[in-house]
């Protein structure tokens, strides 16, 4: 599990050079672990699947960022959105494209 720690810090400190620092968010995703949420200081976003809460607890930990509670509020406010993301909700909305 500590190489697993330490390889999801290694990405949280990278995600964080790359945007001017950064803000995370763990949930819990059942079965699959738990989803840690990142958000840079630029506005971007991203994601990482941590094999277990603990672990994901433990990643954000290591690599130093501010962890918030929930995913709302001024946190959410902080993520910038462009066409793209407008587009792939508009479509998964009216029923766009699916995985399967």
């Amino acid at each position: 599990m500590a190489d697993k720690v330490a390889k999801l810090a290694k990405q949280i400190n990278a995600f964080a050079k790359s945007h001017g620092g950064a803000e995370a968010q763990v949930a819990y995703i059942g079965q699959r672990g738990a989803r840690i949420v990142l958000v840079g200081a630029d506005g971007g976003w991203g994601d990482l699947v941590a094999p277990s809460y603990e672990t994901a607890e433990q990643a954000v930990g290591q690599a130093g960022v501010t962890v918030h509670e929930a995913f709302d509020g001024e946190f959410a406010a902080k993520v910038k959105t462009g066409p793209y993301e407008w587009s792939r909700m508009a479509g998964i909305q009216v029923g766009g494209p699916s995985n399967g």
